[in-house]
């Protein structure tokens, strides 16, 4: 009966018992438990341990537990799948409101200002845990980012790069290298015209001019 029964009814049978300060104030000896609840396990290895509940399993009937966990071969952990029926409900989640109607049959008005304001207070911590763990995964994602991304390096430029002055060294006498003589072009010398000269008499005799 309990392996072929629908859905409906099985959720209804992952239920546990009520510490005793909310059987007094609900008057209720069980509930379905739901995800959110704090429970304390009363049986097995992990007896004492006290948390919040993270996973129903409805087809197997059996609820996983912050902090409870076994290691396998491998060393990787896995959460230990644990019976409803060896749990004790320490405090319930009052988020829902479809829970809290069920809760609220039967109970003065003051009991039902009291549920409601838990109800609230249970929301602030919960929009409070994901704004938390929205924060903590940006922040990784920016870390894988910068992780992955390349270092290029940048090219100096005259804007960018300080011009930095280059050390004077002064050198020995001895160790300075002889001085190259430079050859000067020549001067060229101003072109003289030449005048005819003239003829003297003697020259004329010789030749036998008259």
């Amino acid at each position: 009966m309990l392996h072929n029964a629908p859905l409906h009814k099985k959720r209804k049978w992952i239920s546990s018992h009520l510490a005793e300060n909310l059987l007094l104030k609900y008057d209720r000896r069980s509930l379905p438990v739901v995800k959110g609840d704090t429970v304390k396990i009363m049986r097995g290895n992990f007896r004492g341990h006290e948390d919040k509940i993270v996973k129903v399993n409805v087809r197997d009937q059996t609820v996983e537990i912050e902090g409870v966990t076994i290691t396998t071969a491998k060393g990787t952990k896995l959460a230990k799948p644990i019976h409803a029926s060896t749990l004790l409900i320490t405090k319930l989640n009052v988020t829902d409101k479809w829970r809290r109607k069920k809760l609220e049959s039967g109970l003065s008005e003051i009991s039902k200002k009291e549920l409601e304001k838990e109800a609230v207070e249970q929301l602030k911590v919960l929009e409070a845990e994901k704004k938390a763990t929205e924060e903590a995964a940006k922040e990784e994602e920016k870390r894988k980012r910068e992780a992955e991304e390349p270092v290029t390096e940048e090219e100096p430029t005259a804007q960018t790069v300080p011009q930095t002055e280059e050390p004077v060294v002064k050198e020995k006498p001895s160790e300075k290298p002889p001085a190259e003589k430079t050859e000067e072009p020549a001067k060229k010398k101003p072109a003289v015209k030449k005048t005819p000269v003239k003829k003297t008499t003697k020259k004329k005799k010789e030749e036998g001019e008259p």
